[in-house]
């Protein structure tokens, strides 16, 4: 009992050997990670398998925009992340209290933005990316749904945000795994029983992760021990919610940057027709779980950067920084083999149409072994965010979206264009996928080492 006890609690990063404490904090997250992603995965699974190939590029033709509008989350998130282990590993309970509170209340007002801005340009923007006819319906009402039923969404990824800044990655991932099965059984009643199609899966998502909005909100209200969650710390406070946003608006400005390049890259795909929107879709996912262990490690090296920097032991975030790392890219190596394996079984999960496995299949191994290099660039990018030079990242994001893979994926498109492939060659979309992830990991690689987060940890000292 003694055991359970101490998985609930908030993990103090700051001692033990650095590379036990990143996986120990890494599992749990990594599997929460899991389950988050089965949200995407099963609705793509349900409507392949029960409304067809049309609904599924439906569902992947709006994800671009999707993520793009939800940045506003992602920033507020990071920013509350970095700030509440810099505390948590500094001791200092009210400004604790105060960055939770704020965090809480930026939350609520991001919500608000986001409900009326999907309103107005879900179904234009739609249009602007010459989303196909035959699935353009479906991907608005989609949208539509997902948008304007994104406060579960977001309280969840910010609430468990805040207790991974804690060190408490278990908790959320309990209650993540309870919204998961809850998702699963909502997607298979919704669409194959109340023959809802893609308006039901989204339906599914939202109530799935309001669930575990909630039950993330219930833990933080009974740490008591270590902060306090009370009515005049939700006053926004300029202090600490300008730090927030300072800190965390590079990290939402790369997701930013990322989706809009994900957006562009999307007008490119829509121009190969329904098969090769689908076929993208199966890859994301796909993608999704591949990519899961780099952003799990990213995040675990951020708050334990940042509590290792607010305890202000330094020699032991290099440590770490070079054991998460090896770690990381040991397990990315594994997936990497592992997908060029089994990547037809892989991609038949999603679809019985023969040609559209083996097109997936054959997209996908152009980037398979980009994930590597990505686990480099993740588990760095973790440190230095962890430090507080949360811009070092994002100007590399920046780099490698729309200076190499933009450019590189409509020039090799331009290229390749013959009578018969009118748009060029398919491979481009993916092709240039590969270049950003390998330059990123070089870039990153030689910025850690130039070592300006060091700057910044000190700053934060």
């Amino acid at each position: 009992m003694e055991k359970i006890k101490k998985l609930f609690q908030a993990t103090d990063m700051t001692t033990g050997d650095p590379w036990k404490r990143i996986i120990m904090f890494t599992f749990p997250m990594l599997i929460g990670n899991i389950a988050q992603q089965l949200y995407s995965a099963v609705d793509s699974v349900v409507v392949g398998k029960y409304v067809g190939d049309n609904a599924l590029a439906a569902v992947g033709s709006a994800s671009p925009i999707l993520n793009l509008l939800l940045v506003l989350f992602m920033g507020i998130s990071m920013g509350a992340s970095i700030m509440v282990s810099q505390h948590f590993g500094a001791k200092q309970r009210e400004e604790l209290s105060y960055t939770i509170g704020n965090c809480i209340t930026l939350t609520a007002i991001a919500v608000l933005i986001i409900m009326v801005v999907a309103a107005v340009v879900s179904r234009p923007l739609l249009e602007l990316l010459k989303t196909p006819d035959s699935i353009i319906d479906w991907c608005t009402s989609y949208l539509l749904i997902l948008l304007v039923g994104s406060v579960g969404s977001a309280y969840y990824n910010i609430l468990s945000g805040v207790l991974r800044g804690l060190g408490d990655a278990f908790s959320a991932l309990v209650y993540l795994l309870v919204a998961t099965v809850l998702n699963i059984v909502l997607d298979i009643v919704f669409v194959a029983y109340f023959d809802m199609g893609v308006s039901g899966v989204a339906w599914a998502t939202i109530l799935a992760q309001g669930i575990s909005a909630v039950l993330c909100f219930r833990r933080l209200a009974k740490m008591t021990d270590v902060f306090d969650l009370k009515l005049r710390y939700l006053k926004i406070k300029r202090l600490f919610a300008g730090k927030m946003i300072t800190l965390g608006l590079p990290s939402g400005l790369t997701q930013a940057i990322f989706s809009l390049a994900m957006v562009v890259v999307q007008s490119l795909t829509n121009s190969f027709g329904e098969q090769f929107i689908a076929a993208n879709v199966i890859i994301m996912r796909v993608d999704g779980f591949a990519m899961l262990p780099n952003f799990s490690f990213g995040t675990a090296m951020t708050t334990y950067a940042g509590q290792n920097v607010g305890a202000k032991k330094m020699d032991r975030v290099i440590k770490g920084a070079k054991q998460g790392t090896l770690i990381a890219v040991l397990t990315s190596a594994t997936l990497t083999g592992l997908i060029l394996i089994f990547g037809k079984q892989l991609m038949g999960i999603f679809t019985e149409t023969t040609e559209l496995v083996e097109l997936s299949r054959n997209m996908m191994s152009i980037i398979a072994v980009g994930y590597i290099a990505m686990a480099v660039t993740q588990s760095l990018s973790g440190v230095m965010r962890g430090a507080g030079d949360t811009m070092t990242p994002m100007w590399i994001s920046l780099f490698t979206t729309v200076g190499v893979r933009v450019p590189i994926a409509y020039g090799i498109a331009y290229l390749t264009r013959t009578p018969e492939l009118p748009n060029g060659r398919q491979e481009c979309v993916f092709i240039s996928l590969l270049c950003a992830w390998l330059m990123g990991a070089v870039v990153t690689s030689v910025c850690y080492l130039r070592g300006k987060w060091k700057k910044k940890a000190m700053e934060a000292e």
